[in-house]
């Protein structure tokens, strides 16, 4: 009797800890906390509300600009600009996601049921990824459209059609994607939520101008590559001299998320709950 209740939950164990079953925990611990709902709705409002006033303001101004100024306006880089807020919203998600398992202790009721630490890591990566692209390309597109009425009145609209314009707005999904993924990773190597956002913060708002201020050839090669300054070129229609080209800007904001991730999984293999 005893063999036969050790196997049976066994196979239970087993069932539980399979990769679907882990999605679809992860899944519900995603939108079982209040944080999710008004995070996410915060990277809509932040980042919708800042794309129409910076076109209301550039359009504002645009009788200003000389005939040479006027051939580098880009209208869908402006509305993609609320991003540059709005991404806060999704990388303190980000971090929320692992950091507040380990700060409530609930990472050890997780490790128990799912000992495979790293397909726990891999379900929280794949679950937060999905919802991150998708939430930030539905904002990208609501900005999009929040921003060109403005661009019309001047009869300088574009549309999703005209090139490059559909992959600049659709970039804007991907740089919240990038943005959430960078919070994950650092949240996953720090595994404290204040620290991890603090350096969040650090990483895709303040050093990113610093690092304009490095001297010489090799600055301004440090400077094109790090993390929001790489990223930002896919949103772009218009491509700005020295800058990188979009998709290989946004290789590199990748690879500075992708590189944490590993090493975060690394040290969760290593490291005690």
């Amino acid at each position: 009797m005893t063999a036969v209740s050790v196997a049976t939950t066994t196979d239970l164990s087993r069932a539980r800890s399979r990769f679907p079953q882990v999605l679809r925990s992860e899944w519900t611990k995603v939108w079982s906390v209040r944080s999710t709902m008004w995070t996410l709705l915060s990277l809509v409002v932040v980042t919708m509300g800042f794309s129409a006033l910076f076109a209301w303001g550039q359009t504002s101004n645009l009788h200003r600009l000389s005939a040479q100024e006027l051939a580098t306006v880009d209208p869908t880089n402006t509305a993609m600009a609320g991003l540059a807020f709005g991404q806060l919203a999704i990388a303190v998600l980000g971090v929320m996601i692992i950091s507040s398992e380990y700060s409530t202790g609930g990472i050890r009721t997780t490790l128990t049921a799912v000992p495979d630490r790293l397909r726990v890591l891999a379900a929280k990566w794949l679950v937060f990824g999905i919802l991150a692209w998708v939430v930030g390309t539905i904002t990208a597109f609501g900005a999009f459209f929040v921003a060109m009425p403005f661009w019309a009145h001047y009869d300088r609209a574009v549309s999703l059609g005209d090139p490059g314009v559909l992959r600049a707005v659709l970039g804007g999904g991907l740089i919240a994607l990038a943005s959430g993924m960078l919070g994950f990773a650092l949240g996953t190597l720090l595994r404290h939520t204040a620290g991890a956002i603090t350096a969040a913060v650090a990483l895709l708002f303040v050093i990113p101008p610093l690092t304009n201020l490095l001297p010489g050839s090799w600055g301004n090669a440090i400077a094109i590559r790090f993390t929001t300054n790489a990223s930002q070129n896919i949103s772009a229609v218009v491509h700005q001299p020295g800058q990188l080209t979009p998709w290989v800007g946004y290789a590199w904001m990748t690879l500075e998320w992708v590189v944490p991730v590993l090493l975060g999984a690394y040290l969760m293999r290593r490291r005690d709950a």
